[in-house]
C-alpha cells in the first residue's frame, strides 16, 4: 500500500514538473528552435544538391578520361595498320619497337601480335607463349573479322587470367589480317580508379551483362556478376541509392553510374552516405550549435526553477506527512506501551509469590535441616535456580516496563566476553534442537565497557533470535559471534553471523522501521529489530547489516567504552 502512495506521489510531481516545463518550452523554446530547424533543412537540402553537383561533374569528366583513352589506343593500332604493311611488321624486332614505342612512357599494352584470317599468330611480342595458339573459334576474333573494330570485354582467354583485348582488322593484297593488343589490366584500374572519393568510394566498371570488368574492392571479384546490377541504359550521370550489410552493419551508399559509348561499359562510382556529407553535417552542427545553446541555457534555467518549485511543494508536504506519519506512530507505541505495561505488571505478581514462596522454603529449611546430604545439596541448587530465574523475568519485565515508559538505564561494568559466553550458553539448548551450531570468536584482550547489560542482552538475544529464524526452512547452520577493538580504539564491535536464508535488498533498507518483518503472519511483529536499533543508539552505538540470500546475514554491533553523558547523569 505504502508502495503504491508512493509511486501515485512521484507520478505526481513528474506531472507538475512537466507541465511547468512544457508551458516554458511553448512559450520561448518552440519557436527558437522551430526557426532554426527550417534554416537547418534549408541549407542542408542546398549542401547536398551542390555535393550531387560536384559529384556528377566528377564522374562525367572522368568517363570522357576512360573514353578518350580507350579511343585512343584503338586510333593508335589504325594507325599502325593504315602505315604499315604486314611484310615490314613481321620483319624482326619491327612489331617490338612498336610496342616498346607504345610503352615508352606508361607500361599501357600487355603485349601485341599480328593474327592472319585463319587464327594463327604471325608475330607476337609480349610476355606470353601465344605463338602456337589458333584464334579462329574465339569470340573475339569473330567479332573483329565481323566487324572490323572491335574492344572486348575481360575474358580469360589462353593465359588464364582476367584481360580484355582491342583489335583492328586490314585487307592487303586480298588477304585479311589483325592487329591485336592487349591492354595492361592493372593500369587500366588505376586509370579507372583515380576518380575515387574519399576512404569508402569504390570505382568500377561493370559491362551490359552486369559482370565486373575491373575490380570493385569490398563487395565482390573480376568477371563476376555484380548484385543489384539494374542494366539500363541510359544517357548522362544517374544517381541511386544502395543498402549494403545485414543488420547493424548496414550501409547506405550513393551509385553514381553513366554508360561510355564505346564500349558499352558502366562506370560505377560508389561511396559511403555519410562520407560524402560528413562535411554538410558538420557544417549543420556548427551551425545548431550557437541555437541550441541558447535553447538549452533557456531550458537548464527553467529545470532549475522549476525542479526549486517543486521541491519545495515536495519538501511542505513530506512535512505534514511526517507529522501525520509521527502522530499515527505515537499512538501506536502508546497502545502497546500499555499492553506491555499491563503484561508486566501481571508477570511481577506471581513472581511476588514465587519469590515469597522461595524465602518460606528457605526459612523452613533453616529450621527443620535437611539430614539426607545429596537432597539438601539439590534442594539448596533448587533455590539458587528458582532466584536465578525469577531474577531474569524480573530484567524482562523491566525492559518491558522500559518499552512502556522510559525508566533510567543500569550502567554497570561489563565483561563483553563473559557476557557473550553466556548468552552463548542460555540459547544454546534452542538452538541445537533446531540443528544449529555456535562458534565464538572473542578477543581475550578486550576491556570491559560500561553499559546497561539488560539491554545489552536483549539486542544480541533478538538478533540471535532472529539468526536462529533464518534457519527455518535448512534444518542446519551455524551462528558465529565474534568480538574485537574497534577501528579508531574508542570501543568494542561484536559481530553476529548466520548461514541462513539472508535478506534480499529490498527488505534490507526496511528492516529497523518500526512493525517491519519478512516472517510469516503470527511469528513476528516487526518491532524487535526496531527495538534494538533505539536502543543501539541510545546506548551511543552503531548498528550494520549485510547480507545475501542464501548464504546468510552478518550484523555488526560498536558500543563505546562509555556511554553518552546523557545517560550516565540520568543513569
Amino acid at each position: 500500500m505504502n508502495q503504491i502512495l508512493e509511486s501515485s506521489k512521484k507520478t505526481q510531481y513528474s506531472r507538475l514538473f512537466r507541465r511547468f516545463i512544457l508551458l516554458t518550452m511553448i512559450c520561448s523554446l518552440a519557436p527558437l528552435l522551430l526557426a532554426g530547424w527550417a534554416i537547418n533543412i534549408h541549407y542542408s537540402r542546398f549542401a547536398k544538391e551542390r555535393m550531387e553537383k560536384m559529384l556528377r561533374t566528377r564522374v562525367e569528366y572522368h568517363r570522357k578520361i576512360i573514353e578518350f583513352f580507350l579511343k585512343e589506343n584503338r586510333t593508335r593500332l589504325d594507325f599502325i595498320t593504315q602505315t604499315h604493311s604486314i611484310d615490314f611488321l613481321t620483319k624482326k624486332d619491327r612489331l617490338s619497337h612498336i610496342f616498346k614505342t607504345i610503352n615508352r612512357d606508361s607500361w599501357i599494352l600487355t603485349d601485341i601480335g599480328i593474327i592472319d584470317e585463319n587464327g594463327d599468330h604471325i608475330a607476337y611480342v609480349g610476355p606470353y607463349d601465344l605463338m602456337d595458339k589458333n584464334y579462329f573459334n574465339t569470340f573475339w576474333f569473330k567479332e573483329v573479322m565481323e566487324k572490323g573494330s572491335y574492344t572486348s570485354d575481360m575474358f580469360m582467354g589462353f593465359r588464364k587470367e582476367p584481360h580484355f583485348v582491342m583489335a583492328v582488322i586490314k585487307n592487303e593484297n586480298g588477304h585479311r589480317w589483325i592487329l591485336r593488343a592487349t591492354i595492361n589490366t592493372e593500369w587500366f584500374r588505376s586509370l579507372v580508379e583515380d576518380v575515387r572519393i574519399g576512404k569508402t568510394g569504390e570505382v568500377y566498371i561493370l559491362n551490359k551483362k552486369g559482370i565486373y570488368q575491373t575490380s570493385p574492392g569490398s563487395d565482390g571479384e573480376i568477371m563476376t556478376l555484380a548484385s543489384g546490377f539494374e542494366g539500363e541504359i541510359h544517357d548522362g550521370v544517374k544517381f541511386r541509392f544502395l543498402e549494403t550489410g545485414v543488420g547493424d552493419s548496414q550501409t547506405r551508399k550513393i551509385v553514381c553510374e553513366t554508360w561510355l559509348r564505346d564500349p558499352k561499359w558502366l562506370l560505377v562510382v560508389r561511396i559511403n552516405e555519410t562520407e560524402l556529407f560528413e562535411e554538410v553535417r558538420h557544417a549543420n552542427r556548427a551551425a545548431l550549435i550557437s541555437l541550441h545553446l541558447s535553447a538549452l541555457i533557456i531550458f537548464i534555467v527553467t529545470v532549475f526553477i522549476t525542479r526549486h518549485m517543486v521541491s519545495v511543494i515536495k519538501k511542505r508536504d513530506g512535512e505534514v506527512e511526517r507529522m501525520n506519519r509521527q502522530l499515527m506512530q505515537t499512538g501506536k507505541l502508546a497502545s502497546i506501551g500499555e499492553l506491555s505495561a499491563g503484561v508486566a505488571h501481571e508477570i511481577n505478581n506471581p513472581l511476588a509469590i514465587i519469590t515469597t514462596e522461595r524465602q518460606l522454603l528457605q526459612d523452613a529449611e533453616k529450621r527443620t535441616p535437611i539430614t539426607d546430604e545429596i537432597f539438601g545439596k539439590q534442594f539448596a541448587e533448587s533455590l539458587n535456580q528458582i532466584d536465578t530465574q525469577v531474577l531474569r523475568c524480573k530484567h524482562i519485565t523491566r525492559n518491558l516496563m522500559k518499552f512502556a515508559r522510559r525508566t533510567k538505564s543500569v550502567i554497570e561494568t561489563v565483561d563483553v566476553n563473559v557476557f557473550i559466553r553466556e548468552v552463548i550458553e542460555l540459547m544454546e539448548r534452542e538452538a541445537k534442537s533446531d540443528g544449529i551450531s555456535f562458534k565464538s570468536i572473542l578477543d581475550d584482550k578486550l576491556k570491559p565497557i560500561l553499559s546497561d547489560p539488560s539491554q545489552l542482552q536483549q539486542v544480541v538475544l533478538n538478533i540471535i533470535n532472529n539468526a536462529i529464524a533464518a534457519h527455518e526452512d535448512k534444518g542446519y547452520g551455524m551462528i558465529t559471534i565474534a568480538t574485537c577493538l574497534s577501528k579508531d580504539k574508542t570501543g568494542i564491535v561484536i559481530t553476529v553471523e548466520d548461514t541462513g536464508c539472508g535478506i534480499t535488498d529490498e527488505d534490507i533498507e526496511k528492516i529497523f522501521d518500526p512493525f517491519f518483518t519478512t516472517k510469516s503472519p503470527g511469528k513476528g511483529t516487526g518491532l524487535g529489530l526496531s527495538i534494538c536499533y533505539s536502543i543501539v543508539k541510545q546506548l551511543g552505538g552503531n548498528i550494520d547489516v549485510e547480507s545475501d540470500v542464501e548464504k546468510g546475514t552478518l550484523f555488526t554491533l560498536i558500543f563505546p567504552f562509555k556511554p553518552p553523558e546523557a545517560l550516565l547523569n540520568h543513569g
